[in-house]
């Protein structure tokens, strides 16, 4: 991959990895407070207050994991591996990049994996 091209996906993942630590870090504070609330609350607003503390859960635990994914993507830069497939080796598809820059996996492996056929590696 190009080295002004490689710049750019850097640059959009490091703006992404920064994103989303403020979300992380935003959720758990909204987690907390709404736990202070809860505890003078009647049963009607704590239970408001659980489905509250369960919503922001899932949200940040999805935001955890994509950035993961992100901060992977940025250590295969470091290690001269980003582009190719975890799986098959080959180069993935620039446009899935564009659309995708944090994935690890062709389509046609990424397709495997979700019909059970690949196994993923870690």
């Amino acid at each position: 991959m190009e080295k002004k091209k490689l710049e750019q996906f850097r640059k959009r993942l490091e703006e992404r990895q920064q994103e989303l630590r403020r979300a992380v870090n935003r959720t758990a504070q909204d987690g907390r407070e709404a736990d202070v609330d809860a505890a003078a609350a009647d049963i009607a607003d704590r239970a408001a207050s659980s489905y509250t503390k369960e919503f922001l859960f899932h949200q940040s635990n999805n935001d955890r994991q994509l950035l993961q994914m992100v901060e992977g993507a940025l250590a295969r830069m470091r290690e001269g591996t980003f582009g190719q497939c975890a799986s098959c080796g080959e180069d993935i598809n620039p446009k899935r990049l564009e659309a995708v820059p944090w994935t690890r996996f062709c389509i046609e492996c990424q397709e495997k994996m979700e019909r059970g056929q690949l196994e993923v590696p870690h």
